[in-house]
């Protein structure tokens, strides 16, 4: 997993990403969307306070669960 330092638009952006798979997983909170994911929840955290960026691992994984296009979760990640 890559470390980042992120700005505050790339942190709204990860937090909109991570709200949006919440809303599309049809799930309470983060914690459930991190079971779902099969991630430990301290990932979910990290990937809203910018210090964890998502990588392709994760993207496929948000789209499994969700059934986002990969096209448009890339829309929510940093190059």
């Amino acid at each position: 997993m890559l470390k980042i330092t992120a700005t505050p638009e790339q942190i709204q952006s990860n937090n909109d990403l991570i709200d949006l798979a919440i809303e599309r997983a049809k799930v309470k909170n983060d914690a459930v969307l991190s079971r779902l994911m099969k991630v430990a929840p301290p990932v979910i955290s990290k990937i809203r306070h910018g210090r964890l960026a998502v990588g392709s691992t994760l993207m496929l994984v948000i789209h499994e669960v969700t059934g986002m296009l990969i096209s448009d979760i890339r829309r929510f990640v940093p190059r």
